[in-house]
């Protein structure tokens, strides 16, 4: 399993409506929206990297008033 953080930036007054919509989506695990350079901080899970990959590109990034996104992949350094 694969875990990643998405900081989506979304245009003005949209994040509230932009978390809502992408804690609907399969695989994320919590949607927020915060204050600071983001405007949203996803928690996301997929099988794969490829997998994460196709969640942050044909769903997360296609819902409305995002503007753009930055994901992070969560690494377990022992």
């Amino acid at each position: 399993m694969v875990q990643a953080y998405i900081l989506i930036q979304t245009e003005v007054g949209k994040a509230a409506a932009v978390a809502e919509r992408i804690g609907q989506i399969t695989g994320v695990i919590t949607a927020e929206d915060v204050t600071g350079p983001y405007d949203v901080i996803v928690r996301a899970e997929a099988d794969t990297v490829d997998d994460l990959g196709q969640l942050v590109v044909a769903q997360i990034q296609a819902v409305d008033g995002i503007t753009r996104t930055l994901t992070c992949p969560v690494v377990h350094i022992k």
